[in-house]
């Protein structure tokens, strides 16, 4: 059984049979949630926080990994830490702010609805 580093977890609905394996971590030192796959980096959301807030800056999935889904399932892990931790989210990024109006269950965590979508 592989290691994990300390604080990763797996993405949300990780297969647990043969497939890659998809993991997501904050690195709290880059103000970033790392996503690696089959513990190579495949992509990040960028991010800075204030008291009760978390803004999201920028996501970039490399392109050796394009068209598997993985944007989305770091946008969904993102908007669910968000929401466990209490926070409220400012979608600067154009990926996440989209995310959020495509899946209407995260809109609550919007700090500011008509500032963000100016």
């Amino acid at each position: 059984m592989a290691r994990r580093p300390p604080g990763a977890r797996p993405a949300p609905s990780e297969a647990t049979g043969p497939g890659p394996v998809v993991e997501i971590q904050d690195d709290l030192d880059r103000s970033r949630y790392q996503l690696t796959v089959d513990g190579q980096r495949a992509g990040y959301v960028t991010y800075t926080r204030q008291p009760g807030e978390v803004t999201f800056i920028h996501t970039v999935i490399r392109p050796a990994y394009a068209g598997r889904g993985l944007g989305q399932r770091l946008a969904a892990f993102v908007l669910d830490e968000a929401r466990a931790g209490g926070l409220r989210v400012r979608p600067q990024c154009p990926y996440i702010a989209a995310y959020i109006e495509r899946h209407g269950g995260y809109q609550d965590l919007v700090a500011d609805p008509a500032i963000d979508q100016a």
